[in-house]
């Protein structure tokens, strides 16, 4: 589905520059179609993005809809938009999605 794909799109760019220059975790608790937790580990060496919780501690946690998740990584809903949903933990790492 939608949300699978774009987790394969994150995955497949991700750069060691990128983990390095971000050193932050982010899980995603989505509803919906494809919903579910997963997240995008942008800290640990080589970093990695998919389902389930991330290989170590997140440091902000983000719920919204599926629908609003993909449109947020398709450019089609403005991050900060995203951010009116629950957003817990360390807001400084959220400028940097």
């Amino acid at each position: 589905g939608p949300v699978a794909e774009t987790f394969r799109v994150i995955q497949g760019a991700m750069t060691e520059e990128y983990v390095r220059s971000i050193q932050g975790v982010f899980q995603f608790e989505l509803s919906g179609d494809g919903g579910g937790t997963w997240y995008i580990d942008l800290k640990t060496k080589g970093g990695s993005a998919g389902f389930g919780k991330p290989p170590v501690t997140a440091d902000v946690v983000m719920s919204m809809s599926s629908a609003d998740f993909v449109k947020m990584f398709t450019d089609k809903l403005k991050p900060f938009m995203a951010f009116m949903s629950t957003v817990i933990g360390d807001m400084s790492l959220e400028e940097m999605l």
